[in-house]
């Protein structure tokens, strides 16, 4: 039960540090990944901890297998980063009490599908829980739509990921990311009878 309640506490304290930065205009903080890594990242150090704790042999050996993920190259994701420490400490976590190992894994899954899961609802009465990040629009459903006029619509949208005004050609660019082929279809319906747009371009992930 103890163990439960430091569980809650630590999840819950990565979700209020991340709404406040989202508050105070830290846009950054309110990606999937980083949402899933405010949440994820307590729990990591939580079970390196105990794992640890009154072991040096075992706290130096920690410090070299950690140090097997490094800033090599630019990291795009956090999340990815995570997941490495993630699954680097479930390894050694079982090879002192699996019983830990078990509780990160079980954790990880349950964070993974929770946040998902809460986007979906959210999504049906129109609010959202994160926002897509530039990069991971990359893989996402995304459209591009180059205008001769400024769209204020899309200049508020909560999808949108860029803009970009050439004033020499007298064009608007945006570019936007969707969570599914819905959103974005539903989307599309919306510029159908506006004539300033020249070009609109789409990708389905």
């Amino acid at each position: 039960m103890d163990e439960l309640k430091a569980l809650i506490l630590l999840i819950s304290s990565g979700l209020i540090i991340r709404y406040s930065l989202t508050l105070t205009g830290q846009a950054w903080a309110k990606s999937h990944s980083q949402t899933v890594a405010f949440m994820i990242l307590p729990v990591i150090t939580y079970v390196i901890t105990k794992t640890i704790a009154g072991n040096i042999a075992l706290s130096l050996g920690m410090i070299g297998a950690l140090s097997i993920v490094r800033f090599r190259h630019p990291v795009k994701s956090a999340l990815e980063l995570i997941m490495y420490f993630d699954l680097i400490t479930i390894g050694i976590a079982t090879s002192v009490r699996t019983k830990w190992a078990i509780q990160l894994v079980l954790c990880t899954v349950i964070i993974i599908f929770a946040v998902k899961f809460i986007q979906k609802i959210l999504n049906k009465s129109g609010s959202s829980f994160y926002n897509m990040s530039f990069n991971e629009g990359n893989t996402a459903n995304t459209i591009e739509i180059v205008s001769k006029q400024k769209i204020e619509f899309i200049e508020k949208s909560e999808f949108l990921l860029n803009s970009l005004n050439d004033k020499n050609n007298q064009e608007f660019t945006y570019r936007l990311s969707f969570n599914n082929k819905k959103e974005l279809r539903d989307f599309k319906v919306k510029l159908e009878n506006d004539k300033n747009i020249e070009r609109v371009n789409t990708i389905y992930n």
